[in-house]
């Protein structure tokens, strides 16, 4: 099985779509997933600049999606962030300075353990992600058990799914069994980017998923376009509005 978790196109956030640049990007990405992947199945978020990256590919190929809940930005479930006083932040955005101090965050059993989570809505959030993840891959023949899959149905389907920089970090780090905190801080996926999750059975019955490329946007610059900034920060302190 291979999974394509696919981030939308630059963003509009203002009116939940699409940027020129992003439509750009989207038509660009089209392109490059019907020429290079036999795609069986599409899932997408039901948020718009999500479905509207993916309309354009799913034009190409003619299919429509299916829409999942679960899927949406990872940004409903707030929490206290330490150096911000007088409002809910979303969870996956901290200051290095301060999430790098907590040791907790660096265990993919017990990060949910840190107060400023268990205080918050996040395990309840966290949890329906990935269990939505985990029938999903049931329904295409992989179960999860422990930090490994049993294989029901092995296949060699590729399915995709539209989302989100957030919530990628969230599906990743329950297939890898890795700290969310560590992929939303220390990894970036540029709009439109494509990551590519392959399962591995060495022997009969047993998978693993491993990533064979993160965040690629080779498509963008096949057609001459380098990437969107959304989702990082001032590169360098002074980047104006790139702070946060």
């Amino acid at each position: 099985m291979k999974l394509l978790i696919i981030r939308h196109g630059d963003p509009d956030y203002e009116h939940d779509s699409l940027t020129e640049t992003g439509w750009t990007e989207a038509a660009l990405l089209a392109e490059r997933l019907y020429k290079t992947e036999d795609i069986r199945e599409f899932y997408v978020s039901p948020m718009g600049r999500a479905r509207a990256t993916a309309s354009l590919t799913l034009k190409k190929f003619g299919k429509a999606a299916v829409t999942l809940p679960w899927l949406r930005e990872f940004n409903e479930a707030l929490i206290n962030r330490p150096d911000v006083k007088d409002q809910k932040k979303i969870s996956w955005d901290w200051l290095p300075q301060d999430w790098t101090q907590e040791p907790l965050f660096y265990d993919a059993d017990h990060w949910l353990d840190a107060n400023v989570f268990k205080e918050s809505s996040v395990p309840e959030a966290f949890q329906k992600v990935t269990s939505g993840l985990d029938e999903l891959l049931l329904n295409h023949g992989y179960r999860h058990d422990k930090n490994l899959f049993q294989v029901e149905n092995a296949t060699t389907d590729t399915i995709a799914l539209f989302c989100h920089f957030g919530v990628e970090c969230v599906l990743l780090a329950h297939l890898l069994h890795i700290s969310p905190m560590q992929l939303w801080h220390g990894f970036c996926a540029a709009p439109s980017s494509v990551t590519v999750i392959y399962t591995e059975e060495r022997r009969k019955g047993i998978a693993q998923f491993r990533v064979s490329s993160f965040g690629d946007i080779s498509h963008l610059y096949a057609g001459g376009r380098s990437s969107s900034f959304a989702a990082r920060f001032a590169e360098v302190y002074g980047n104006g509005d790139r702070l946060d």
